[in-house]
């Protein structure tokens, strides 16, 4: 059995995926909204927080629309 010496280098047969998801600054546009609740982690939050602070927008419409275009493009 081999021994992985860096745990960050990929395992076996890798295919390339294109990048999908929208930059920070397109996660901000309106619509019909259903009240959820989700635990997410620490980091993720503060990272959303950050950008919502520099592009004048919330940081919870930020992460609505992550997800509704996560939703969109494997719906197709």
């Amino acid at each position: 059995m081999r021994k992985i010496k860096d745990l960050n280098m990929p395992i076996g047969k890798m295919i390339k995926i294109n990048d999908f998801l929208p930059p920070p600054d397109k996660l901000a546009v309106p619509d019909e909204n259903v009240k959820v609740t989700i635990s997410l982690s620490k980091t993720s939050v503060e990272f959303f927080k950050q950008k919502a602070k520099k592009y004048h927008t919330k940081y919870q419409k930020m992460i609505r629309n992550l997800i509704d275009g996560y939703a969109m493009h494997q719906s197709r």
